[in-house]
């Protein structure tokens, strides 16, 4: 049996690589990636508790939030499509003002 402190430690692992990669990279695609993984580490954290607990109250909850992070990908590269093709660039520097 794997102990819960080691599914909390990869889970800080990956929110705070998630967090580093958001903050250091200019590009949108990077950095909504990292968002994906801060948002992957959060369900991880859930289900660890949920095992502990012995409870598929965190399992449901982890589902519907995949569920969201779902519909928000697409929402997300939608609107990163619609930027890059009026700015012809993905560079969050570039991107300073979000006018029409």
């Amino acid at each position: 049996m794997i102990p819960l402190s080691y599914f909390l430690i990869l889970s800080i692992i990956l929110f705070v690589l998630g967090a580093i990669a958001f903050f250091v990279k200019r590009d949108l695609i990077t950095q909504f990636m990292a968002i994906e993984i801060m948002f992957s580490a959060a369900n991880l954290a859930i289900l660890a508790f949920a095992k502990a607990a012995t409870s598929l109250d965190g399992q449901i909850i982890v589902f519907f939030v995949i569920t969201v992070a779902a519909a928000e990908a697409a929402v997300g590269l939608a609107i990163i499509l619609l930027i890059f093709r009026q700015k012809k660039t993905i560079k969050s520097e570039d991107i300073k003002l979000m006018k029409g």
